[in-house]
C-alpha cells in the first residue's frame, strides 16, 4: 500500500469553487485557483477542470468543504456540497471526504482584511484561501490522528486496487 496522500481541497460555492492542494511533505495546504461558473461554464466544466487539476497533481483524495450550520443541522448549501462530492466521486473514482468547513470563509476574509487587500483582490483569492483553510484543517486532523490517516490510506488503496 502506498503511504502517500495527495489531497485536493475544494470550497464549493454557488458561483465559484476554491481549489487548494497539499504540499509534498503533507504539512501545508496551498491555494491553487478559483474556478468560476457562469452560463458558459456550468457544473460539467467545473468538474472537468477539477479532474484535470487532480490528474496533473496525482491527487488520490478530494476533500470537499461541508458547510453545516453552527447547530449541526444541514442546510441547502451542505446538501449541494454533498451532491457535488458524490458527483466528483462518480466521475473521478477518487475517494471523497466531506469536511466541516464552518467559518472558513469568515476566517479567510479576516486574514485578507489583515493583509489590507483591496476589495477586488480579496474577491479574487478568498475562495482558494477558504479551500486551503478547509484542507489544512483536514490535514492537521490526519497528522494528529494516525489511525484516521491509516484508515483513509486503506480506503484509497482499496479504490486503487
Amino acid at each position: 500500500m502506498t503511504e502517500e496522500l495527495n489531497l485536493l481541497g475544494l470550497d464549493y460555492g454557488s458561483v465559484t469553487v476554491g481549489v487548494a492542494g497539499s504540499d509534498g511533505l503533507f504539512l501545508t495546504a496551498q491555494p491553487i485557483e478559483v474556478i468560476r461558473r457562469n452560463r458558459e461554464n456550468q457544473l460539467r466544466e467545473t468538474c472537468r477542470r477539477i479532474e484535470e487539476i487532480a490528474k496533473e497533481r496525482g491527487v488520490n483524495c478530494l476533500v470537499i468543504g461541508y458547510p453545516i450550520h453552527l447547530n449541526e443541522s444541514e442546510g441547502d448549501r451542505a446538501r449541494a456540497s454533498a451532491e457535488f462530492a458524490e458527483m466528483l466521486k462518480r466521475r473521478t473514482g477518487l475517494t471523497t471526504v466531506l469536511w466541516d468547513e464552518r467559518l472558513t470563509t469568515v476566517s479567510a476574509h479576516r486574514i485578507l482584511d489583515e493583509a489590507e487587500l483591496g476589495y477586488k483582490k480579496k474577491a479574487e483569492v478568498v475562495d482558494k484561501l477558504a479551500a486551503a483553510l478547509i484542507l489544512q484543517s483536514f490535514m492537521d486532523r490526519l497528522n494528529s490522528c494516525p489511525e484516521e490517516k491509516r484508515s483513509l490510506l486503506e480506503e484509497i488503496h482499496g479504490r486503487e486496487g
